[in-house]
């Protein structure tokens, strides 16, 4: 039987963060441990009703079981459900039809699909799987998403060491969906900041999941409202709940991957409202 884990975060005032020490601020928006050989470990938050998780299937294939904070009779039973894979190769089956996933591609899995099912192609080189979910309102079918299909963008430069590629993988004219949003960012040599000038987007909450960070080198994760800014000093492969009324940015020690999910009543990427670096505080 797969082992199932969750916990559940609560969603903050903006007015009481301001009052967080570290550890109040670790204990509520960053989630740790996600890959656990042979579980599933989620965590469900009330921002959208988000949740985000790891599957770290080695030994054994993995069933994605529901949890009981959504009262359903299977886990996509009212959700839409979307997988990127971080390493290795793997297998995800969707109803019994398989679908094979390398590192750094991408599945949706539309409201209704009753069973879903994980498993590496190779011990020694095991999958990882980063799954995001948010409510649906609707079916739309279950689309595989490769970094050829995606929608490429180059942005940033070297000279303000932000210079990264962005996959958008499960957005509008790519995807069809309910409300999720799912994509990766890559930071190219010499680059560490993913978002700079940083944005807030007051219509959907972003979840981000940091990967591909050598040893020994951390992200500094910012958040909090632009006028009172918060951080929470992260390592690899952990992940973070960032709440719609907070900006969305970080920077690293050295450069890395990302993936970036979100939730919330408008698909459109471009949905942001910018914050200058000298309009934070």
């Amino acid at each position: 039987m797969t082992v199932v884990k969750y916990d559940r975060r609560r969603a903050c005032h903006p007015e009481d963060v301001k009052n967080y020490d570290t550890a109040k601020l670790r204990k509520e928006f960053l989630v740790e441990n996600l890959f656990v050989k042979d579980e599933i470990n989620l965590s469900y938050s009330q921002y959208e009703r988000y949740i985000l998780g790891g599957a770290f299937p080695v030994d054994q294939e993995l069933t994605l079981e529901t949890i009981d904070a959504i009262k359903s009779a299977y886990f996509c039973e009212r959700r839409e459900l979307g997988i990127i894979s971080i390493a290795g190769d793997g297998i995800v089956s969707v109803d019994g039809t398989e679908y094979p996933l390398k590192a750094k591609e991408a599945i949706y899995i539309g409201r209704g699909s009753k069973e879903v099912k994980m498993s590496s192609v190779d011990a020694n080189n095991p999958a990882k799987f980063y799954l995001s979910s948010t409510p649906a309102h609707c079916s739309h079918p279950t689309t595989l998403v490769n970094k050829e299909k995606a929608n490429i963008l180059n942005l940033g430069a070297q000279a303000t060491c932000n210079e990264r590629t962005i996959y958008q993988l499960i957005v509008p004219g790519i995807v069809d969906s309910c409300q999720l949003v799912m994509g990766l960012t890559e930071l190219h040599e010499g680059s560490v900041w993913n978002t700079m000038p940083s944005h807030t987007h007051d219509r959907r909450m972003e979840a981000y999941f940091y990967f591909d960070l050598p040893k020994g080198q951390s992200i500094c994760h910012l958040m909090g409202e632009p006028q009172e800014t918060r951080h929470l000093f992260m390592h690899n492969e952990q992940a973070v709940f960032s709440p719609e009324w907070g900006i969305h940015s970080g920077v690293g020690t050295s450069n890395y991957s990302f993936i970036w999910g979100m939730g919330g009543e408008n698909l459109d990427y471009t949905d942001m409202d910018h914050v200058q670096p000298d309009e934070l505080r």
